[in-house]
């Protein structure tokens, strides 16, 4: 495994599902974690979990993450996993959809760098892993705002890391398929035939299943570990070949 010792990370929309495992992995790997979320109760039942620290917080706030900074200190790794879905096509989509999204998915990416990168810079020394996804490379069907907000979160992680590409500060994205967290398996479970819309949601996958949130947290500790020097403004597809044309 991949060492993260003496470092400390910031993993927001840690509550649960992805966020959930990486903490936990970042944690396993040695380093001190701070679970980010605006879920009080189940941030601080993962951070006891891990034997990390809670803070909550909006990320859609930069006055938040302004305090939060403040509070944390030091940061090596930052990872912007907190995020939100929408299904609809653009005649079933409002401009307080794309609005919402936008807010969450990308600004939240925005305000969490805007906190902490500026310690990194100055130490000349970081890690940054934005949680983009399949949607933010390739066009989805029925995902007009989500497919936007993801775009945007690796536009702007290619962007950073092209500005700062001489300062020690890496910025990469992860671009997952779908992951089976609590969250999917709750929406499978509201389709009149849960079995038949599960079977069709692992069958996107070109090996057949979903990812699961330990396989995208393996992803994010290599991009966070030193071992990781020379990969900075790329998009590691974590899909199960979706994105290889299927």
């Amino acid at each position: 495994m991949f060492s993260l010792q003496n470092k400390t990370a910031v993993v927001t929309g840690a509550a649960s599902g992805i966020g959930a495992a990486i903490a936990e992995c970042f944690a396993k790997a040695g380093a001190t974690v701070w679970v980010v979320d605006r879920n009080e109760t189940d941030g601080r039942l993962v951070a006891d979990k891990i034997k990390g620290k809670f803070c909550a917080l909006d990320v859609s706030s930069e006055a938040d993450f302004a305090k939060a900074a403040q509070t944390i200190g030091r940061v090596d790794v930052l990872a912007n996993v907190a995020g939100i879905g929408h299904v609809g096509t653009l005649l079933h989509t409002k401009a307080a959809d794309i609005d919402r999204l936008y807010a969450t998915n990308v600004r939240g990416v925005f305000n969490g760098c805007k906190a902490f990168v500026p310690g990194m810079l100055e130490r000349r020394s970081g890690s940054v892993v934005n949680m983009a996804s399949i949607a933010g490379v390739a066009g989805l069907r029925d995902r007009v705002a989500y497919s936007a907000s993801k775009s945007a979160v690796v536009g702007l992680t290619k962007a950073m890391a092209m500005d700062h590409s001489h300062t020690g500060v890496r910025f990469n994205a992860i671009c997952p398929g779908r992951v089976e967290t609590p969250f999917v398996t709750a929406r499978v479970k509201e389709y009149p035939d849960p079995e038949a819309a599960y079977r069709e949601m692992c069958a996107t996958q070109l090996t057949g299943r979903m990812v699961k949130p330990e396989e995208v947290a393996a992803a994010a500790l290599y991009l966070a570990a030193d071992e990781s020097a020379m990969v900075t403004g790329s998009a590691l597809m974590i899909d199960g070949g979706w994105g290889a044309g299927k």
